[in-house]
């Protein structure tokens, strides 16, 4: 039967090389010379550290250009809270989304129900498989969860005939 995945991946090694310009430009950037700006990376948390609330944004705004450069959603990025660390220097810490959530992909299993495409799907750990009798039913589900689903930066995997 054929079937595809739906996944919700971003591709780490993109995003490790964005951050690693990022903090490039952080270096040779005038207005950030003497300050306490910088970011780093562990696994799938970004840590930007500055003064204040708007060298934060400064940096997150230069780490979404080099993602956008680099092909990565932004959509992949989670953004936590501001947290004070001592001094005057301020953290936000970036997650970056793998998987697709238990909540979303039942919403996908609900639209595609309420849809009466002749598919099933079912949940495997952190992405959703669907199936179904035909190829065209299988395009137009997912056309129907790319116009749906858009807060996630969704993509779809083996693609099987």
């Amino acid at each position: 039967m054929p079937s595809f995945d739906t996944v919700c991946e971003a591709k780490l090694v993109e995003v490790k090389n964005a951050v690693e310009n990022t903090a490039k430009e952080i270096g040779t950037r005038f207005d950030f010379k003497g300050t306490p700006a910088a970011i780093e990376i562990k696994e799938r948390e970004i840590t930007l550290i500055g003064n204040a609330d708007f060298q934060l944004n400064q940096i997150e705004d230069i780490l979404r250009n080099k993602l956008t450069k680099r092909g990565v959603d932004v959509r992949f990025l989670d953004l936590g809270e501001v947290q004070k660390m001592g001094g005057d220097k301020v953290k936000l810490v970036i997650k970056v989304r793998n998987g697709i959530e238990t909540e979303v992909s039942k919403k996908i299993q609900r639209l595609l129900k309420d849809s009466k495409l002749k598919v099933q799907s079912s949940i495997q750990e952190n992405k959703l498989r669907v199936t179904g009798a035909k190829r065209d039913d299988l395009q137009a589900a997912m056309a129907l969860i790319r116009k749906d689903i858009t807060d996630m930066p969704l993509s779809f995997d083996n693609f099987r005939d």
